[in-house]
């Protein structure tokens, strides 16, 4: 939100707001107020359309709506100004009505929601020769009818891989089909799949195993009672393409990949970046997980939780010179998109949580990441995150920190390999375990080297002496 000061008096600018690292842009499906209306702070102004989420932007002050900078169907960058409102207005006061306006340009109520539906289709890209019969996305009409709507770069890899985009399953709101479900049904060669995500670490897959009744390591029995859904270990998942270039071919970064590495790169600028890496043995936290069901990241993520409440400097952000820590731990969990980047939707309150009642929610929140159902408020406000492109075989990474959280967990692959043990008399034998390393970058600025060390160490001891 911006504000500037004019002969008539304050106007307050509504953006396009951000909904995560790899946002670039959204479209503008609906205006809920036009010209000369007023509205209220936090009443709903428009909605908006974006690759991961479909949501609704509050107007952030009182007043008279002045200008509306971006039609229905336009797609513009995060931050463009969509709208102005002027603060200094009163409710009652006369003002040019739409009909008047349109009236001075000589233009009639029809003509001007003609012209609005031709600009929505150009902007879609939707015409009688490359879609015939889709509506135009934007247009009242479309809103209306319930026919299918494409976005602009769904409507291009259509067109040039000659999809009929009636055959796409939409994962969207209302059905809309997404860029993930187009690349999906031409991965699959007629139908959909999901995209990776960061959620599960195994190097290589193990064969499903009987779930039994979990037990609960909290003892809440009322969540130990609720039935569980078994979630047999993810096969490793398939590579993911950084661009969709051939090769010996040149050209500019999506949007996509510059709005993340704006983000990544004002990290690196912000934070005094520190990693730390521990190994951990994995060995009773892989046979746990086999008999109950579960994914790994479901026990380091409780693990997480509660040396969060031993070290609570690492459960916090710091913004400008400002340092808080928070009571509650709101959890965020890094979800691979494929091609459609990543998000990093937040699980609030995850102390509340026993290892099943996590695992629900990490396996709902990456569901609902992929079917573009999350809402704004489940992408913003995380205290620390877990990111785990383990999954994809990696065992080392130095993870850029999402801000203004202070540190960042990155699980990588667990991995069979001899190690040293000792027993309890002392006696020294090499066995195969299961080893994991465990890479946290943190803030220096916030944050000394001791303290991640104890932190990391107090998560490593959580998961080797697991209970069984």
């Amino acid at each position: 939100m911006s504000s500037s000061n004019t002969e008539t008096g304050v106007v307050v600018d509504v953006a396009m707001p951000q909904m995560g690292v790899s946002v670039a842009e959204g479209t503008v499906v609906e205006w809920k107020k036009q010209v000369g209306d007023w509205i209220e702070a936090d009443e709903i102004i428009a909605s908006i359309s974006t690759d991961k989420i479909d949501t609704d932007v509050e107007s952030p002050a009182t007043g008279r709506v002045t200008e509306i900078v971006v039609e229905v169907g336009s797609t513009v960058e995060v931050g463009t100004v969509m709208a102005r409102i002027a603060t200094d207005a009163k409710p009652g006061e006369a003002h040019a009505s739409e009909s008047d306006s349109a009236a001075s340009k000589g233009t009639s109520e029809a003509d001007v929601a003609m012209e609005s539906e031709g600009h929505a289709g150009e902007l879609q890209g939707d015409t009688a020769d490359t879609h015939a019969g889709t509506a135009q996305r934007g247009t009242p009409a479309a809103r209306r009818s319930g026919s299918r709507r494409y976005s602009p770069v769904v409507m291009r890899i259509a067109a040039e891989h000659e999809i009929d985009l009636e055959q796409v399953e939409g994962t969207g709101r209302g059905g809309r089909v997404r860029k993930q479900d187009v690349l999906a049904y031409m991965e699959n060669g007629g139908g959909g799949t999901e995209p990776p995500m960061h959620i599960e670490s195994p190097y290589r897959p193990d064969a499903p195993a009987a779930p039994r009744k979990p037990k609960s390591r909290l003892g809440r029995p009322e969540e130990a009672a609720a039935p569980q859904e078994a979630a047999a270990p993810a096969p490793a998942p398939a590579p993911v393409a950084a661009v969709d270039m051939p090769a010996g071919s040149s050209g500019p970064l999506s949007r996509m990949r510059q709005s993340i590495g704006r983000h990544m790169k004002a990290s690196l600028d912000t934070a005094a970046t520190c990693t730390t890496i521990v190994e951990v043995d994995m060995t009773r936290v892989e046979a746990l997980r086999k008999q109950q069901g579960l994914t790994g990241l479901a026990y380091i993520a409780r693990a997480t939780v509660e040396a969060l409440a031993e070290h609570p400097q690492l459960n916090a952000t710091l913004e400008g010179e400002t340092f808080t820590t928070y009571e509650g731990v709101h959890l965020g969990v890094a979800v691979s998109l494929g091609q459609g980047g990543l998000i990093v939707p937040v699980i609030r309150d995850a102390q509340d949580l026993s290892v099943e009642g996590l695992a629900k929610r990490i396996k709902d929140i990456a569901r609902r990441a992929r079917a573009n159902q999350l809402t704004p408020d489940e992408v913003q406000g995380g205290s620390f995150t877990i990111t785990n492109p383990g999954g994809y075989g990696s065992i080392l990474a130095t993870p850029v920190i999402n801000q203004p959280q202070v540190a960042i967990l990155d699980t990588e692959a667990v991995v069979k390999r001899p190690v040293v043990v000792t027993d309890e008399l002392g006696n020294d034998s090499i066995a195969i375990r299961s080893m994991m390393y465990l890479c946290m970058s943190w803030d220096h600025r916030a944050l000394d080297g001791a303290l991640a060390a104890q932190f990391l160490s107090s998560l490593r001891k959580k998961l080797e002496t697991w209970p069984i």
